[in-house]
């Protein structure tokens, strides 16, 4: 019996709860040059190569999404430039004509020498991951990075003339709380933005306790409140980050808050992992296999289409994080894509 792939006559991604998929985040590798503990364990087993999306199957998932709406693509991992033949990846992308963002995620450590190939491309802004700026504490946060690396890519970034930069610090309790002025005015004193994270829990990462470092946004506040003057902003990237502008600069802090301030209520955000699951929410498991369609019809988009349309109906209100108990969702930040 034939089936009917005709498209919907509503093209666009709207889940139960009224919400429109505007926004994905499409991680490109499960892999990293990096081990920060927060996100995985020292010693990872990551997935066969065969198991992962290729970069022409990653090239028709943007496709496929723009055309359901989707107008802002942020590339994710793992460390996604780290992924060999990468730059062919955002150029592809980067033609898109619907497609109104191309934004990345990062650790730095390649921007030295791809940033302005990332410029060229098509990407209008990056996000970087920086959580410290002290040599030691950086290796020691890390296991395996270089803080000059990263410093070195910020660098690189700002040269190449980015609409937007911003630095991701993920704020631990006696680990790098004491910072949060310091790395503040880093990223102010350079114009670029800044959002502060508490963390995720996501994975059981060995005798790592997540409760034990949380460190809340209104903690974050009261540091900062201490050196600057905050005026709360309106402003948004489309993603999570509630703004603050600071008197004085043309950067802005942001405020990630899964715990203390729950984003879920306007998410209008979905994610791919390496492996090609559709994940319709950071802190569930629901979720949908479109690696399975488009391996199994390596010629019809319609497939692959039909595959997100029905999993809008799977995206749940919100996440349920709490810190109290042990993580259900196993998989680790590298995993779900950054």
């Amino acid at each position: 019996m034939a089936t009917n792939l005709t498209a919907p006559r509503d093209p666009r991604l709207i889940d139960r709860f009224g919400r429109q998929v505007r926004y994905l985040r499409l991680s490109v590798t499960d892999r990293c040059d990096m081990r920060c503990l927060y996100c995985m364990a020292e010693d990872m087993t990551f997935l066969p190569r065969n198991q992962i999306l290729t970069l022409e199957e990653l090239v028709r998932l943007g496709r496929v999404f723009t055309e359901l709406g989707v107008t802002k693509i942020r590339i994710t991992g793992g460390e996604p430039l780290r992924r060999r033949n990468v730059m062919w990846l955002f150029e592809q992308l980067g033609r898109l004509q619907a497609l109104k963002e191309l934004v990345v995620t990062t650790n730095g450590s390649r921007l030295a020498e791809l940033a302005q190939p990332l410029r060229d491309a098509g990407v209008s802004r990056i996000n970087i991951s920086l959580d410290t700026l002290l040599p030691e504490r950086f290796r020691r946060i890390t296991r395996l990075g270089s803080l000059e690396k990263t410093i070195a890519g910020v660098e690189a970034a700002r040269a190449a003339g980015f609409k937007r930069l911003k630095l991701n610090t993920v704020v631990l309790r006696n680990m790098n709380h004491d910072e949060i002025e310091d790395l503040a005015l880093f990223a102010l004193e350079r114009d670029m933005d800044i959002s502060f994270i508490e963390e995720m829990p996501l994975g059981v990462i060995g005798d790592h306790d997540r409760a034990a470092v949380y460190f809340s946004s209104e903690e974050v506040l009261r540091s900062l409140g201490e050196r600057f003057s905050l005026l709360p902003s309106t402003e948004s990237t489309g993603g999570p980050s509630r703004y603050y502008r600071v008197s004085g600069y043309e950067g802005r802090i942001g405020l990630i808050s899964p715990h203390s301030h729950n984003f879920c209520a306007d998410c209008n955000r979905v994610r791919v992992t390496a492996e090609g699951r559709l994940l319709l929410c950071l802190g569930q498991e629901h979720s949908a296999d479109l690696r399975r369609e488009l391996r199994g019809y390596p010629d019809s988009d319609e497939h692959v289409r039909r595959a997100i349309v029905r999993a809008m109906s799977l995206k749940p209100r919100g996440h349920d994080f709490d810190l109290g108990v042990q993580p259900v969702i196993f998989r680790h930040m590298n995993m779900t894509g950054g």
